[in-house]
């Protein structure tokens, strides 16, 4: 049969391999026959060039269009098993889309906020020469340093603004609040909070975390406060402001309280009968000490509370036995013997981690829970092991008393430290204080049989947070949020009380009727609020707080990694726009 002719590979296609045949070989060279002269005229061509043929058909048959048509190939099988190498495919991006400068600047604005990093990067010649090679219009160039801060001051601006305008259509916000110090030099941190009024979806963002100067009074932490708030203009929509229980904090709302409501103010008239006289003169000449400051509602921290039972009332009810005081004092001794030699010695952290292959936690002030965390590593470890590794850090080993008491308390403390961590969760609402404290009572008293140091918890949970459990707006906060309305109370007195409480910001039958058809619904989640406009508008009141300042303490930890010795003179608007990036996350 007629083959395909010419070259072995290059030949064989094309119009030259369409109009000449293979017919054999003579002296290794290939023999073949022209289809359009005709007859058994052939023509010798050597196998790896086709120049002679191509003379043939240019010359002889110039005027005939030759089209390349699709043949069979036969090969050998030393043929078939040669495979044609495939090309390297080319990358081509000239079709890419290029970057412009705004977009150049954004991106590396989000690389330097969210990774910390300093300002100096922009500087880099490492950093520039990364930069340099994405694809950008008219070939822009990244700024330097001096040129980039003015940038990321613009940046913030407009932030603010941004979240001015959001603010703007805002009924009811919260905040949290505290003051934290670092390498000499004191900041006062704020963050916001509110729901979205049609998808209930929660927002939060740092307000501030701004420089304190000199003593941390109250005058100083009220007049700083009211600033803030009214800088942003939410000065009168904060309904409350969570922050710890230091002194100078209670004392600053004792001092300047929120203005009173107009019913108030008409309460208090019709109660005065009694004409008072004021005398002008002094009046006008007498200066007010306290300006006219006025301060939002104050809830002290529930998490920052409830680390003080776990802590300085549990201590102080384990040694007022004299059969616990011994077995606790000398466990904690045993205890904080180990934290110390293995924070502070490489061999003894070497030890710890060959026994019970994870590190021990060293309990600090200023984490709540920590302390727990710090007995509970300990009491995981196998008591024969424990011993082991006193014996090796030279260490006093724990007897069979003590190591139980450890496994007591851990059991006694969970239900607490669960419930410190639920509080201070990022979308814990404010109605969840009093389903969760109620909980946490029945716990500890069913615990109380079984465990002594459990039996003051309870009454511990009755005195701190006396003045929240028949408080109002705790109340409303609870019953207005669908995950609880009035499941947590057992008491059937108590629950027609709160549905009378619920109803009461609209004292009318239209509104007593949709309390109980929501407190008769099933629903769980916040949008079945949206059926119940005068019960979701009491949510968004009291359910706007947080009940835990955790917050502005997430703030303060961030802070630690930015406002260190080399980059404490970093402006404030940089360290804010880093925080505002991380809470916005």
């Amino acid at each position: 049969a007629d083959l395909i002719c010419a070259s072995s590979q290059s030949a064989s296609s094309g119009p030259v391999g369409s109009v000449l045949r293979r017919g054999g070989q003579v002296n290794g060279n290939a023999v073949v026959r022209c289809h359009l002269c005709g007859g058994s005229k052939t023509f010798s061509t050597a196998k790896n060039s086709t120049s002679n043929l191509l003379k043939h058909l240019k010359g002889t048959h110039s005027t005939t269009q030759l089209v390349e048509k699709e043949v069979r190939r036969l090969a050998t099988a030393r043929e078939s098993r040669v495979s044609l190498p495939a090309k390297q495919p080319k990358l081509d991006f000239s079709r890419e889309p290029r970057v412009t400068l705004e977009e150049l600047n954004q991106l590396v604005a989000g690389y330097i906020v969210e990774e910390m990093l300093p300002l100096s990067t922009v500087d880099s010649s490492s950093f520039r020469r990364i930069i340099d090679k994405i694809p950008s219009n008219n070939n822009v160039h990244l700024p330097h340093r001096k040129s980039f801060t003015s940038y990321l001051e613009n940046e913030y601006k407009k932030m603010k603004a941004a979240l001015k305008l959001a603010l703007d259509d805002v009924q009811f916000v919260s905040t949290t609040a505290d003051i934290w110090t670092a390498n000499n030099r004191s900041y006062m941190g704020v963050t916001i909070h509110w729901f979205n009024q049609d998808t209930l979806e929660r927002h939060k963002a740092a307000l501030a975390c701004k420089r304190v100067r000199g003593r941390h009074t109250f005058d100083v932490i009220a007049a700083e406060l009211e600033q803030i708030h009214s800088s942003f203009g939410v000065l009168n929509k904060v309904v409350a402001t969570v922050t710890d229980n230091a002194s100078n904090f209670v004392k600053a709302f004792k001092t300047f309280p929120p203005p009173e409501s107009d019913e108030d103010e008409k309460e208090e008239e019709e109660e005065q009968e009694d004409v008072l006289f004021t005398d002008i003169a002094e009046a006008l000449t007498s200066v007010s000490d306290e300006g006219h400051i006025t301060l939002p509602p104050h809830y002290r921290c529930a998490s920052h509370t409830m680390n003080l039972i776990s802590t300085s009332d549990v201590e102080k009810y384990l040694t007022s036995s004299p059969t616990t005081k011994s077995v606790y004092r000398v466990t904690i001794a045993k205890c904080t013997a180990l934290w110390t030699k293995a924070s502070r010695s490489t061999v003894a952290a070497e030890k710890v981690e060959e026994v019970s292959q994870r590190k021990l936690l060293v309990p600090s002030s200023t984490r709540w829970n920590s302390f727990y965390d710090a007995v509970s590593r300990v009491a995981e470890i196998p008591m024969n092991e424990l011993n082991n590794l006193c014996n090796k850090l030279g260490i006093k080993c724990f007897n069979e008393k003590e190591y139980q008491f450890m496994h007591e308390y851990c059991i006694a403390m969970k239900p607490l430290t669960a419930a410190l961590d639920i509080l201070q969760g990022d979308e814990c609402p404010y109605g969840a204080l009093l389903p969760t404290l109620e909980i946490l009572m029945m716990k500890s008293l069913s615990l109380k049989d079984l465990l002594t140091m459990t039996a003051d918890l309870p009454d511990a949970i009755q005195t701190r947070f006396s003045i929240v459990l028949d408080n109002k707006d705790a109340l409303l906060a609870a019953i207005s949020c669908p995950k609880f309305k009035l499941r947590w109370v057992k008491d059937g007195a108590r629950k027609q009380q709160l549905k009378n409480l619920l109803s009461e910001p609209e004292d009318c039958y239209s509104a007593d009727q949709e309390v109980m058809n929501y407190l008769s619904s099933g629903g769980f989640e916040l949008d079945t609020l949206s059926n119940f406009p005068a019960v979701k508008k009491v949510f968004l009141k009291y359910n706007t707080p947080t009940p835990s300042s955790a917050p502005v303490e997430r703030l303060f930890s961030l802070g630690g990694l930015v406002l260190t010795p080399r980059r404490n003179r970093l402006s404030f608007e940089y360290y804010l726009l880093q925080f505002y990036l991380f809470l916005k996350s």
